[in-house]
C-alpha cells in the first residue's frame, strides 16, 4: 500500500512515522507513507493557499488550485481520494478494514475555515473522527494511518485484530494477568480453571454485555446488519 498526505505541516509526521509499529511496517516494506507540503504546488509567488472568503465571514480558506493541483500530480486509476473534515460521516473500525484494501490512498488535511466546496468534487470520501473540532486535519490523518496500517498482512498477528474491540460490532471483553490477586481484586476464577470452552463462553457475554452497558448503538448496528 502507498499513502500520500498532503498537509501545511509536515512536520507532525516526525514521531508519527518513526516509532512502533508504524515505523516497522514502513521498514518491513508493508507500507508506503509520503508526506507533501501541498503549499509546494501553489502558484502564488509568496505559496499563498488561502483566501477570504465569498460573501465575508471569519478565517481563512483553502484555495482549489494548489489542492487540485496536488491531488492530480498524485492520483492514479487506483487512488482513494479522503479528506479529513467534521463534515465528513463518522469514521468507523468497518472502514478502517474496508481502506487496508485499498492500493493506495491520499489523504487530504484541512486548516483554517475549511476547503473551497469545489474541492469535494476530485475526493472519493470525506470523513470526521469524532463530534469536536481540531486545528487541522493533521491527527485525524495520523488516526486513519495508525488504524490501516495495523491492518496490513504482515504488519501485527491477525488474531490481534480479529478479536478486539468492535470486532463484529462489540467491545473487547476484560483481560487479567498476574498477580491473581492485587489489592483485594481478583480475577475471575473462570480465567483460570482451564476450561477454555468455559472461557470462551464467559468472554463473549462480558464482550456482550460491555457493549450493552456503555455502545448499546452496536448492539443496534449489529441487529440492523
Amino acid at each position: 500500500m502507498r499513502i500520500d498526505v498532503l498537509t501545511l505541516f509536515p512536520d507532525m509526521y516526525q514521531g508519527f512515522l518513526t516509532e512502533s509499529i508504524i515505523k516497522r511496517a514502513i521498514e518491513g516494506k508493508k507500507v508506503e507513507v509520503y508526506i507533501h507540503n501541498f503549499r509546494d504546488y501553489s502558484k502564488d509567488p509568496h505559496h499563498k493557499v488561502d483566501d477570504t472568503p465569498f460573501g465575508g465571514g471569519q478565517g481563512m480558506v483553502l484555495m482549489c488550485q494548489p489542492i487540485f493541483d496536488a491531488i492530480e500530480d498524485l492520483r492514479k486509476n487506483d487512488t482513494k481520494v479522503i479528506m479529513l473534515t467534521p463534515a465528513g460521516v463518522p469514521y468507523k473500525q468497518s472502514m478502517a478494514y474496508d481502506f487496508s484494501h485499498e492500493k493506495h490512498l491520499i489523504l487530504l488535511c484541512g486548516h483554517y475555515e475549511g476547503f473551497d466546496e469545489r474541492i469535494r468534487s476530485i475526493v472519493d470520501y470525506e470523513i470526521s473522527i469524532g463530534d469536536y473540532i481540531l486545528t487541522g486535519g493533521e491527527l485525524p490523518s495520523m488516526v486513519l494511518m495508525d488504524s490501516i496500517i495495523r491492518l496490513l498482512p504482515g504488519v501485527i498477528e491477525e488474531e490481534s485484530h480479529i478479536k478486539e474491540s468492535f470486532h463484529e460490532n462489540l467491545l473487547d471483553y476484560p483481560t487479567y494477568t498476574k498477580p491473581r490477586n492485587f489489592r483485594g481484586m481478583e480475577v475471575p476464577s473462570v480465567l483460570c480453571n482451564g476450561n477454555h470452552k468455559e472461557i470462551l463462553s464467559f468472554r463473549e457475554e462480558m464482550s456482550y454485555n460491555r457493549t450493552k452497558e456503555r455502545r448499546p448503538d452496536l448492539l443496534e448496528d449489529k441487529e440492523v446488519k
